[in-house]
This record gives C-alpha cells, structure tokens and sequence, in this order.
C-alpha cells in the first residue's frame, strides 16, 4: 500500500469508477476483462475507484496495479459494512468504509470523473440507474457512463422497448450511455474524457 492518506481522495486527479459484480471470479471472461481494462487506465494515468471487495472489484483494483508502473495512479476501495462480510480486494491504497449504500453511493459521485459499469446483480443497477438519473437531471455532467459487457445489449433493447418506447424517458437520456464490448472501445471513451478534463 502507498504511503497516502484518505485526504488525497480530495486532490483535483482524474478518476475512473468501475461498477460491477462481486460474485464473478477470477478467470471468467469478463474478469479478465476489466482486469485489463483497469490495467490501461493505470497505464494512462488515471485513478481507479471500486467498490473495494472482491469479484470485479478484484479484477479492477489488480488490473490497475500492474498497470501502475510508475506508482503515480491511486486506488481507493469505498467498502459497505455488511452483515456477511466480504473478503477485501487486493491492491487498494485509499480505503473507506460506510455502513449506508446512500452515503456511499454519494461518495463514488463525488470522485467520478467517469464512471463503467460492467455486468453485474441488484447493487450494480442501483450504482448505474443512480448515477444515469443524477445525469439525467443535470446534477452531475460531462460524466461518461460506460457499460461494457454483453450483457447491457439485451437492457439497452429493454430500455428501448418499455421505458422510450412509452416516453419514460427522452432519446437524449438514452445517449448518456455508451455501450461497448471491449475494453479498448471503453479506453477510447475514458481518454477523450480525460483530455476534456485537463482542458477543463
């Protein structure tokens, strides 16, 4: 773990969320897919936040750390206190704990400077559904939401079919996500948003 303090979580960094399953183990495909993803946001220069347990989380906080040659990009795990708890995730250099998915959930919208939501069950749509509808009424903006997997095909058909069809919501609210199947079309998306950032 790097020698730095909570407070650093406040520094003005660029900062990629990852959303994603806690019960998808190391060797399945999409492991390995965030596994790499994460990697080349370290490569980039960009910080990583997760939820700090294990599955995705894992794979994204291990991912980010063989990136991070250079050992410039941070790490931080915002963990829920549950009642069965969980095994930490490896390679976390800033560590928070919150006992309220509210609280917490506000903490990841706070340091999101882009967010990808990979597969995952009821907590990961919670995490993506909170932070769609908080872009949907301008209280975030200029936050890329990526979900990656094949699994977001089949709930962008969903979506189109039920909730647009029926004028649940607006095409504009539809285009805030991006939907992509590799980790090298959800790179293309961080970088532009990086490059914006620092412009910013």
């Amino acid at each position: 773990m790097k020698a730095q303090t909570q407070n650093e979580t406040n520094e003005k960094r660029f900062r990629v969320v990852i959303f994603g399953s806690a019960r998808i183990e190391k060797g399945d495909p999409t492991w390995n897919l965030v596994y790499d993803l994460a990697k080349s946001i370290a490569i980039e220069g960009m910080d990583l936040v997760t939820g700090g347990g294990p599955g995705l989380m894992d794979a994204a906080s291990e991912g980010h750390n063989a990136g991070d040659i250079s050992q410039k990009a941070n790490s931080i795990g915002l963990q829920i206190k549950l009642p069965n708890t969980q095994r930490d995730a490896h390679h976390i250099d800033i560590m928070k704990e919150f006992y309220r998915f509210s609280t917490r959930l506000d903490n990841f919208i706070e340091l999101a400077n882009a967010v990808v939501v990979a597969p995952g069950g009821i907590g990961t749509l919670l995490e993506l559904c909170y932070t769609w509808q908080l872009m949907q009424v301008k209280m975030i903006s200029h936050i890329p939401i990526i979900l990656i997997g094949d699994m977001w095909s089949d709930f962008g058909v969903w979506i189109k079919n039920w909730a647009l069809k029926n004028n649940f919501l607006d095409k504009k609210d539809f285009r805030l996500l991006h939907l992509v199947n590799n980790y090298t079309d959800a790179l293309k998306i961080l970088k532009n948003a990086h490059k914006k950032n620092t412009k910013s």
